[in-house]
């Protein structure tokens, strides 16, 4: 399915801004410098790229049919697992952007915070795209019915389709290549 590629495309992309994320954790512990606009950059990345436009797919539309079809006891467990963990990288990037905020105010007990954020946010992220890619992804595509797999594939494709009208495939990638290039 060229959705679930897809799907498995954008998750090697948000490994990318993942790496870049560490790379400026690891400059606020060892040179105590706060690259607040990477910082805010990735935040960006995150919010409208990794859960706005991805993780809409998979929750609205992927995971929605395969709850739809495959039963309450994939909704109620897999498929809720993953609700949680997109919720608990949102609570992390949430703390990530107030501890940089606290920074700036001058608190510098707060940069503890931008880095625990950070790598919390990470291994989360890490963890939880290996189940998808390597679980559920395969278990919607074995399980699912092949009208259910055809609906799916045009509502993503749909999504696609008005995400780069708006230009969001290209901004982001262009902006995770900068982020890469400033870390370097």
């Amino acid at each position: 399915m060229k959705a679930i590629k897809l799907l498995v495309e954008e998750h090697k992309n948000i490994k990318r801004v993942l790496a870049v994320a560490r790379k400026l954790s690891l400059n606020v512990l060892e040179k105590d410098e706060v690259d607040f606009q990477s910082f805010y950059d990735i935040i960006d990345v995150v919010r409208n790229y990794a859960d706005k436009h991805h993780h809409s797919k998979e929750e609205k539309i992927l995971f929605k049919k395969m709850s739809e079809e495959l039963g309450e006891p994939l909704a109620s467990g897999p498929i809720t697992a993953m609700f949680s963990e997109h919720d608990l990288g949102r609570l992390f990037i949430y703390n990530l952007e107030a501890a940089l905020e606290k920074v700036k105010e001058g608190d510098q007990e707060a940069k503890l915070d931008i880095i625990a954020n950070t790598i919390a946010y990470t291994d989360l992220l890490h963890r939880h795209i290996d189940k998808e890619d390597n679980t559920i992804y395969t278990f919607g595509e074995n399980n699912l019915t092949e009208e259910s797999l055809v609906e799916v594939e045009e509502k993503c494709n749909r999504v696609e389709e008005n995400a780069a009208k708006e230009g969001i495939q290209d901004k982001y990638l262009t902006l995770i290549s900068d982020l890469e290039k400033r870390v370097k």
